[in-house]
């Protein structure tokens, strides 16, 4: 066993790593556990040094201890789109501000969207502005860091950040970059200049690779740092879950992924690029690919809540009582907006209902409610992108949250559609090692390591049942929209609390 890749994915509470072979044989895993920085009401942050820098040198070593054989390069990825600001040294000058669940920049995206019109930045960048974007991000920056900005020469991701420790490299993927409205221009596959000169005067923009284009190799310091050899070409890397999208074989127009995780994303691959404000219309991982994505605010972490509040059982006790509850939970529907919601809504001030309660209803009945919350949310994005002119033709479920097997059959009762599972479900760094073999030439551009081990096919007589509790479901956000603001205010501290 002489060729190995090294895959490295830095997510939202951990970081995993990979070596594997070329032909997908998985030989070494290692993970390293973080926490997230929520250090007001709608920030989410980390700390590059003592997260995403210790986490990879961590991960690398312990891999590298363990390899049967050289390294032969090294793909990266993370959660994304992110704003770290870098000095003229490339030191971190706060902690980085994270994607779409950071909603600090509410008033930037209302002005920049004034500034350059809706319409216009939804032709030019493929996306509406939302709190995914980095562009308000870098005016919140600029307005309210005013000293950290007067440092800023350089803006990098998680994945970016990695390229540039290990390499020297200033690099970033058209994909995390199309991800940078205003920024970028997806016509042109180029940062839109006279955009970024306004919204970031004086920044140096990285350079535009992508995802498996060679970024450089590793220098000496970080050789000494990681113990992956010094010479050992590292790709530019992508967002985590387009990362994932590649471990699990989405490739070609309709495959579409369903990544249950923390929160729950969906990324399709489009053959007719139509943007469509409802979704995140992005720059893909081949070479002039494109798709859509869309993302809820909460999956795992909403279950995660509801274990917490029950006194941490098992996840296993749960889904059992889950799995015994009648489908609808006996009368109840919850809305999922426990952390506002991204798509295809945009609101970070919508918050969770849970409506139908008795005396009557148990943990069971809970738990089963909120599995079918996230099953609502996929179908209201499955919709969507219908909408947008390309319904999924092929879903693949990956994720933690495809284990044990209720929350995908009832995804798939929901939606009325078939989930295939790949035997490697949890796969951003399994993806960023496919990503490596393709850069270095150790497989072809069209290299697959997805193998498809079984399927969740829908019950047509849950149909019925769930397109009664789906309309009901529709109806309660338009319903509660004001009120729910209200409620919001106060959390957050504004004039009329009590």
């Amino acid at each position: 066993m002489d060729e190995l890749l090294l895959g490295l994915d830095i997510g939202t509470s951990s970081s995993k790593g990979v070596l594997v072979c070329p032909d997908g044989e998985i030989v070494a895993r290692a993970e390293h556990a973080h926490t997230l920085s929520l250090p007001r009401p709608g920030w989410a942050e980390h700390d590059a040094e003592t997260t995403w820098w210790a986490d990879a040198v961590d991960i690398c070593r312990r891999l590298t201890a363990q390899a049967p054989g050289r390294v032969m390069g090294v793909g990266v990825s993370g959660i994304g789109p992110c704003l770290l600001p870098l000095d003229a040294d490339d030191r971190p000058l706060r902690p980085a501000i994270l994607y779409g669940i950071d909603t600090r920049a509410a008033a930037e995206i209302e002005e920049l969207t004034a500034l350059y019109g809706a319409e216009q930045i939804l032709a030019r960048g493929g996306s509406a502005l939302t709190s995914q974007a980095v562009g308000p991000k870098i005016l919140w920056l600029r307005r309210h860091e005013p000293d950290a900005w007067a440092h800023t020469r350089r803006m990098v991701m998680a994945s970016s950040f990695l390229v540039r420790r290990l390499t020297g490299e200033y690099v970033l993927d058209h994909h995390s970059a199309s991800q940078c409205d205003p920024l970028y221009e997806m016509g042109t596959s180029s940062w839109a200049r006279d955009w970024a000169d306004e919204v970031a005067p004086g920044l140096e923009l990285p350079r535009l690779l992508w995802p498996a284009d060679v970024a450089g190799a590793v220098h000496a310091e970080a050789a000494a740092l990681t113990g992956i050899p010094e010479g050992t070409p590292v790709v530019a890397g992508t967002v985590d879950a387009w990362a994932e999208a590649t471990s699990a074989g989405v490739r070609d127009p309709g495959d579409t992924m369903l990544m249950y995780g923390t929160t729950m994303f969906i990324v399709e691959v489009v053959s007719d690029f139509r943007p469509d404000r409802t979704l995140w219309g992005t720059a893909g991982v081949a070479p002039g690919s494109r798709t859509l994505a869309a993302g809820m605010s909460t999956s795992g972490a909403l279950t995660g809540w509801l274990r917490d509040l029950a006194g941490n059982p098992p996840y296993a006790d749960l889904l059992a009582e889950a799995a015994a509850t009648p489908r609808g939970a006996s009368g109840l529907v919850m809305l999922p907006y426990f952390a506002g919601e991204r798509t295809p809504l945009y609101d970070p001030d919508a918050r969770g209902l849970i409506l139908g309660l008795t005396l009557a209803h148990g943990r069971g009945h809970l738990y089963r409610a909120a599995l079918e919350a996230i099953g609502y949310g996929v179908r209201h994005i499955v919709e969507a992108l219908g909408a947008a002119g390309e319904p999924p033709r092929r879903l693949v479920a990956v994720g933690g949250g495809t284990q044990g097997g209720l929350w995908t059959s009832i995804v798939s009762d929901i939606t009325g559609l078939r989930q295939d599972i790949p035997a490697e479900t949890i796969g951003a760094a399994y993806g960023d090692a496919l990503l490596a073999a393709i850069g270095t030439g150790l497989v072809p551009a069209d290299a697959t390591w997805a193998k498809v081990v079984r399927s969740v096919e829908p019950d047509p007589e849950a149909r019925a049942v769930y397109d009664d509790l789906y309309d009901v479901y529709r109806s309660l956000y338009p319903a509660t929209r004001e009120q729910a603001h209200r409620l919001a205010a106060m959390q957050r501290g504004a004039p009329g609390e009590r």
